[in-house]
């Protein structure tokens, strides 16, 4: 039996986070809670709001007021800058338990079967994405670029790992890894050493997960692969032409297995494969399993033409019965930067928008804020009948979360359910009003 997941669970596990908290403050000066400032900031971004000042200062009236006590657990509300200082002390780990509590609930809720490539085994999407950048704002941990005219941009980016199926439209994102300097280091980091600080990370929290790595070409190399299968983990790499020329030598002097299949608009894909094959040209080279995968349509001369191809190493054993299977789930990589980062960057959450740089973790904190507001949507989006029906209703994510923001503005409601079931449909709390927008 599935078990039921809302918002109110949700955002319950995310305060007992909180409030388990470390506060490094002087106790003589605390006149707020940790929970309330961050769950005053995760409002801000779980609302979609551009400002923060102005979210604040709108939360002075006493509707807002209360509908963040009744919907996020908030007493005390701190100022803007109150809340920025809290955020910016906080160690960015905190949030961690937050992902591992969010990806529990849909595991243990048998939501997450539909996830399933091969039985019990789950893709994880990773790639990385500038949420941060500037000509003069900076700190220690800001990645420092000097452009050929000779200005400076300091920037901050993330790794993201996101589980996903080419069949299922919400991904689940888990906790990242920040890429950035440490303690104004000279030496720069990057989304490699972020995916071999982030993957063991991931292993402890996840311990008994099995999953299938993927991501771009830079991760294709021996040194990534051996860290994934070193972790008990599969790995499924874009495999460029150009980046491995030992083992395309080696490709192109064996005879490669193939299947093609045509679909119903005529459509010819075909796979082919080869098992066994070296990555590199070293001594100690790992043996790989070689797949490519060729979209063929036909264009209105009748010409045919190549639609798509890609390529990928991967540790699975290559046959007939699963490469349609894997060629699939490589291509739905791109849903880490259409459905995650694309959508944060163009879709309500601002995630590029500077909400405050802080002098220690205020950057890297609102993005993991806005990561874990995109979380609870996913998840509701995936799980919830209530939230379901307001997708459905309003059409649009921007229209919903317009018309959301304007009802907490005019009216109290006891919980985010009440709050959904208004929006749903306002007649039936009065009958005199006319359908909200």
């Amino acid at each position: 039996m599935k078990k039921n997941i809302n918002f109110s669970c949700m955002r319950k596990n995310f305060s007992s986070v909180l409030i388990d908290a470390a506060d490094q403050r002087q106790p003589g000066k605390i006149n707020y809670s940790v929970h309330d400032a961050v769950m005053s900031g995760f409002a801000c971004m779980y609302f979609q709001d551009p400002s923060l000042k102005a979210f604040q200062e709108r939360l002075n009236d006493e509707r807002q007021s209360s509908n963040l006590h009744t919907i996020f657990g908030v007493r005390d509300i701190p100022g803007d800058t109150q809340l920025r200082t809290v955020l910016d002390d906080l160690d960015s780990e905190t949030f961690r338990p937050v992902f591992t509590d969010g990806f529990s609930l849909i595991q243990r809720g048998k939501h997450l079967e539909k996830y399933q490539i091969f039985p019990n085994c789950y893709y994880t999407a990773i790639d990385g994405s500038q949420f941060f950048t500037s000509n003069n704002i900076h700190c220690d941990n800001c990645l420092v670029t000097t452009h050929r005219n000779e200005t400076v941009s300091y920037s901050h980016k993330v790794l993201m790992p996101a589980i996903m199926h080419p069949d299922m439209p919400q991904v689940i994102p888990l906790m990242p890894e920040e890429i950035c300097n440490s303690d104004g280091g000279t030496k720069q980091d990057c989304e490699i050493n972020a995916a071999k600080r982030m993957l063991p990370k991931l292993k402890k929290d996840h311990p008994k997960l099995e999953l299938i790595i993927g991501g771009d070409g830079i991760h294709s190399k021996q040194p990534m692969i051996s860290i994934v299968l070193g972790l008990d983990w599969h790995y499924l790499f874009v495999a460029k032409p150009d980046d491995h020329p030992v083992m395309m030598r080696h490709i192109e002097s064996h005879t490669m297995e193939e299947r093609r299949l045509i679909d119903s608009k005529g459509a010819v894909h075909l796979f082919e494969w080869i098992n066994d094959v070296p990555l590199n040209g070293n001594d100690n080279t790992l043996q790989v399993n070689y797949l490519r995968y060729t979209k063929i349509t036909t264009n209105k001369q009748g010409e045919e033409i190549i639609a798509y191809r890609n390529s990928w190493v991967t540790d699975f054993k290559l046959d007939a019965g699963n490469v349609e299977t894997l060629a699939k789930t490589g291509r739905c990589r791109w849903k880490i930067e259409n459905e995650c980062f694309n959508t944060l960057k163009n879709q309500g959450y601002h995630i590029e928008h500077n909400y405050g740089h802080g002098e220690k973790n205020l950057c890297y904190n609102f993005l993991l804020l806005t990561l874990i507001a995109f979380m609870f949507h996913q998840i509701l989006e995936l799980v919830d009948i209530l939230y379901q029906a307001c997708r459905k209703k309003f059409g649009s994510k921007w229209h919903m979360w317009e018309s959301l923001r304007s009802y907490i503005k005019i009216l109290i409601f006891d919980s985010w359910e009440h709050l959904l079931d208004f929006a749903l449909d306002p007649i039936k709390y009065n009958p005199s009003i006319s359908q909200a927008p």
